[in-house]
């Protein structure tokens, strides 16, 4: 007798090329950890506008525009500082990520994935070396 077809998982269900990453957090339950967690800011991006109020404040994300037409200019000027106030906050990450992305060895791994956290610890540390050795470089100049 054949057996009768499984349902997806969770995490299979979660895992679509085409699904949003907002919606796989959710789907995932990563705002539920983060809501029942210990308190940590994450600064998120606008596609995660939403979930600061479902997390308790923990995400962070910038601002969103109340007013689409008419704005006055009291809150044009105040929105585009807190804008600039988040991107600047997160803009460490966003390089290291890019950084990372850089090392064609990460971004085509074919090798063991088991071996993937030693190769971001050796990148990680080359990289640390050339920041270091440019920051001796720049303050000798």
């Amino acid at each position: 007798m054949p057996k009768p077809p499984r349902a997806p998982s969770q995490a299979a269900a979660a895992t679509r090329p085409n699904c949003a990453d907002i919606t796989q957090a959710r789907q995932l339950g990563l705002v539920q950890l983060l809501a029942d967690g210990p308190f940590m800011e994450i600064l998120a991006d606008a596609g995660y506008q939403g979930m600061g109020a479902q997390t308790g404040g923990r995400v962070v994300t910038p601002p969103h525009r109340k007013f689409k037409k008419n704005t006055p200019a009291w809150y044009e000027e105040r929105h585009e500082l807190a804008r600039k106030a988040h991107s600047s906050r997160r803009i460490r990450v966003e390089h290291g990520i890019a950084h990372l992305k850089n090392w064609r060895a990460l971004t085509r791994h074919l090798g063991r994935r088991e071996h993937m956290s030693d190769i971001v610890q050796a990148v990680a540390g080359l990289l640390s070396h050339q920041q270091t050795a440019t920051l001796d470089h720049g303050l000798r100049a």
